[in-house]
């Protein structure tokens, strides 16, 4: 189908994108990537009157380091990512991720602030960042500030961003070095969205688990942090009983709804799965 009529706004900065927004009115979208709003366009699912493109915004791209923490523009494509030395070296849990998403065309023009930004937890993006313990730079007409990720998204494809604010930048705390990883992913076919999938950070001690951090997608209506199983590893070795009992841990909270991947007790029952064989993979990968 022909999306509506729309009006077309390029601006060339964040400045100027925030005033446009603010403007506009709340009809307006932000256009990063597209793949998730121009397919609701053409469908007449969303049918925005005006789109404010933020390609154009030099100060939106880029990957850097600052202050321990890896820094990510917005509108950095998931092509940029998979070819960045730096992400790399100091983030390969992202790299693990990123290169499970859709397919090559896809992350040609997907970014990951538009990923981010949709709030829909069957991207891999959201459990990554809360795995990663990200926090994320919003801009609006009162200035700046920054979120943590475990507290932006708050539902099914809603986050704390206000009806104002543009999503900036990514800003990811380097692991310390020795951290094993692994985001672990069960899918029908490839370029699927996860039936399930974990995302594992993991530093070892003298042959036990010295700090965690495990991350679920797609098995509820945010990406789910699974406290009680990182909680319960820690000081406990990584064997088959550990691994059975936090793998068991982190289904609690799970709410999968039921699609064409499965019922919400194969979603439930994937989802340990996935944590388990994530939490041996970045034990693998884990330097004490």
């Amino acid at each position: 189908m022909i999306p509506a009529g729309f009006d077309y706004h390029a601006p060339r900065s964040v400045a100027d994108a925030v005033k446009l927004l603010g403007s506009l009115g709340p009809d307006a979208k932000l256009l990063a990537g597209g793949h998730s709003l121009l397919p609701m366009m053409k469908l007449r699912f969303a049918t925005p009157s005006a789109l404010i493109d933020l390609g154009k915004i030099p100060d939106l791209k880029g990957i850097g380091e600052s202050g321990g923490e890896i820094r990510i523009g917005a509108m950095t494509t998931e092509h940029e990512l998979l070819n960045s030395k730096l992400i790399a070296d100091k983030l390969p849990l992202l790299i693990e991720g990123v290169g499970q998403i859709a397919d090559p065309q896809v992350r040609y023009r997907g970014t990951i602030g538009g990923d981010i930004c949709h709030g829909d937890p069957a991207n891999d993006h959201p459990a990554l960042m809360l795995a990663l313990d990200a926090s994320f730079v919003l801009s609006g007409p009162k200035g700046e500030r920054v979120v943590k990720a475990d507290a932006y998204f708050v539902g099914l494809y809603e986050t704390l961003a206000a009806a104002d604010e543009i999503l900036t930048q990514i800003r990811i705390p380097v692991p310390a070095a020795g951290t094993g990883w692994s985001y672990t992913k069960l899918k029908r076919k490839t370029g699927d969205f996860a039936t399930a999938a974990a995302a594992v950070l993991l530093q070892m001690k003298g042959g036990t688990v010295a700090r965690v951090s495990m991350a679920l997608t797609n098995v509820g209506p945010t990406p789910l942090k699974c406290r009680n199983a990182e909680s319960y590893l820690v000081g406990k070795p990584i064997d088959d009983g550990t691994l059975k009992e936090a793998a068991r841990l982190a289904t609690e909270s799970c709410t999968p709804g039921v699609c064409l991947r499965g019922d919400a007790d194969y979603k439930t029952a994937m989802a340990g799965e996935m944590a388990r064989r994530a939490l041996q993979t970045a034990q693998s990968r884990a330097k004490a």
